[in-house]
């Protein structure tokens, strides 16, 4: 009897990857389908890659927890207006279109905040807006005020640890939303949000880094949405904080922070010192000014909810549209959902435009986007290459009436697998503004043409098609 040659045991063991992965994503088929076809093209490596970033299981099992103490969270602020979807109608809004600007204005809060500053990022680097920010929120703890910091650990993994001493040495606290460990490249708090007082608060699509303040030669200009906001949106904002300040206590007591940094050892201890939970305090949730002003319902959603809400938000704004869809976006890789409630409207005859940037900081989705909005042009919607530097900001503006800025970008991974949280604004004023502000992006675009499209060199094609099949992963 002839012994099996060692391809054959490399296709065997294959074949089971193949399975166990449509046992393990049978929810969802896209996915599916591109995992199967990767660990195909490149077997065993394949199933690696997908054991580092796919598996769903320890999604569930780790936030499920999450969502249970997060009900518990809802019920102990209930009547202080802090639930989430909920419509506030006294909110005033400031609008930013550089990050210079929205910068400025938060130090500004910040030096003028007389109780509590909690600030969120995904991203805060290491360079010289970075220690502005932790300076300014050391100096504040010193003052006697409460001063929480959540920083993401994917996101702030190149951040050098010793930048963040000054605020603990000065009284702040300090807490990391899930660690860089390989298995959790995704699942990542995407989320940008600061609350000072309980009175104001920050949302939009900008970091903390000096490329956010276009001041990185990589990207030049940096073209951003953010906002400041006064009035009820501002408690659901509050307490999505504790939420996700209060998992990643939980967390901290349980594991090693850093488990790829062993030497920072006494920063470790400091850090897991000031990683409590925050207990239900209705100071933080002063009430509101009973000034008129914008309706606003603050959105989140991520691993941790039952449903997609952001993408559900956007899906209802567009079928509801009548006239106009203006779209910006860093990345355009749309569900199906999402994708086919744009092509009926756009044939439907809504001017429907999507803007992203033509100097993309992740080709991959770049080519991915590409391929969407050219098969979208069919159906009559036009798009635009941003070419004055980079283009981040997430907005969606319809029919000069209702609009929506936050941290969520038109893809797969905003809807699915990141932590998200998107503001749903019913106000022309801000409206026009933000669509103001999209018509003089066009000044500095490229405009698409389906004529151009369909004569684009094949290599391009091919880069368009291996992008989308594995657009569901990215």
């Amino acid at each position: 009897m002839s012994i099996p040659s060692p391809m054959f045991f490399v296709t065997a063991i294959n074949i089971i990857f193949i399975i166990f992965v449509i046992v393990v994503q049978r929810r969802n088929t896209a996915a599916t389908w591109a995992w199967v076809v990767g660990i195909a093209l490149v077997p065993i490596a394949g199933f690696i890659v997908y054991m580092i970033i796919g598996q769903d299981s320890r999604k569930q099992k780790v936030f499920l927890k999450k969502s249970e103490e997060d009900d518990k969270l809802l019920t102990a602020y209930q009547g202080l207006g802090a639930n989430e979807g909920e419509t506030t109608n006294n909110n005033r809004i400031t609008l930013y279109h550089d990050g210079v600007v929205k910068f400025d204005a938060l130090l500004n809060d910040i030096a003028n905040a007389e109780k509590t500053i909690f600030i969120q990022y995904y991203i805060l680097r290491g360079d010289e807006a970075g220690e502005t920010l932790i300076n300014a929120l050391a100096q504040r703890a010193k003052d006697g005020l409460e001063v929480r910091l959540l920083i993401d650990g994917m996101g702030c993994s190149a951040t050098p640890k010793d930048m963040y001493q000054p605020l603990l040495d000065a009284g702040g606290k300090l807490a990391l939303f899930l660690p860089p460990v390989p298995v959790r490249i995704n699942f990542r708090n995407h989320r940008k949000i600061a609350v000072i007082d309980g009175t104001v608060a920050y949302l939009g699509g900008s970091n903390i880094g000096m490329e956010y303040l276009g001041r990185k030669e990589r990207f030049g200009n940096w073209r951003d949405t953010h906002m400041r906001l006064t009035g009820g949106a501002v408690a659901p904002l509050t307490l999505r904080f504790i939420m996700d300040w209060n998992f990643s206590a939980e967390k901290a007591r349980t594991r090693s922070l850093f488990p790829k940094f062993p030497k920072h050892r006494r920063f470790i201890k400091l850090l897991k010192k000031t990683v409590t939970e925050m207990s239900v305090n209705p100071a933080y949730f002063p009430p509101s000014s009973g000034q008129a002003g914008a309706n606003i319902s603050i959105v989140s959603s991520g691993p941790d909810t039952v449903y997609p809400y952001v993408l559900h938000g956007f899906c209802r704004m567009i079928m509801e549209a009548r006239k106009t869809i203006y779209i910006q976006s860093p990345y355009f890789v749309p569900d199906d959902a999402l994708f086919t409630a744009l092509r009926i409207a756009a044939l439907s005859g809504v001017d429907v435009r999507i803007m992203y940037p033509a100097n993309p900081d992740h080709p991959f989705v770049y080519w991915a986007g590409s391929s969407y909005v050219g098969e979208l042009m069919c159906a009559g919607v036009k798009g635009y290459e941003y070419t004055n530097g980079f283009l981040h900001s997430k907005t969606i503006m319809i029919d000069s009436k209702v609009c929506s800025v936050g941290t969520a970008n038109m893809d797969v991974r905003s809807f699915k697998i990141n932590f998200e949280t998107q503001a749903f604004i019913e106000d022309i004023a801000i409206t026009q503004e933000l669509e103001d502000a999209f018509r003089r992006d066009m000044e500095d675009c490229r405009a698409l043409t389906l004529e151009t499209y369909n004569q684009r060199k094949s290599i391009v094609k091919i880069k368009e098609s291996i992008s989308r099949l594995f657009s569901p992963l990215i």
